[in-house]
C-alpha cells in the first residue's frame, strides 16, 4: 500500500485551497527495466475529492500523470473545521482515502 497523502486545506475569505501530494509510483508501460523487459503499467485512474462528505471533484487520469503527483483545487463555501477527503484507485484495484481537516 502507498504511503499515506499529503493533505493541506487552508480557508479564506470563504474559499479552501486544498493542496494534495499522492504517493504513487505511476508507471506507465512504456519504461524498460534492467534486463530490457516493459515494466507494466501502474498508475492512478482515478481521483475524488469530498467536503463534507459531498463530492466537489472527480478527475480520470492516464498514464501521463507524473510520479507522485500534485493537484491542487479550490471549493466554495468552505470554513475552518469542515473535513476533506482525498481517495485514488489505480490500475492494479488499490485505493487509498486520506482525510484532512481545514484550518
Amino acid at each position: 500500500m502507498a504511503d499515506p497523502m499529503r493533505i493541506r486545506a487552508k480557508v479564506d475569505s470563504g474559499k479552501a485551497t486544498v493542496r494534495v501530494l499522492m504517493s504513487h509510483e505511476m508507471e506507465s508501460g512504456q519504461r524498460k527495466d534492467a534486463a530490457g523487459k516493459l515494466v507494466p503499467a501502474m498508475h492512478i485512474t482515478e481521483v475524488s475529492a469530498s467536503h463534507n462528505g459531498k463530492v466537489v471533484l472527480t478527475a480520470d487520469w492516464g498514464s501521463a500523470v507524473s510520479k507522485n503527483p500534485f493537484l491542487q483545487f479550490t471549493v466554495k463555501g468552505a470554513k475552518a473545521g469542515d473535513k476533506f477527503a482525498i481517495t485514488w484507485k489505480d490500475t492494479k484495484g488499490d485505493t487509498r482515502t486520506d482525510e484532512a481537516t481545514a484550518s
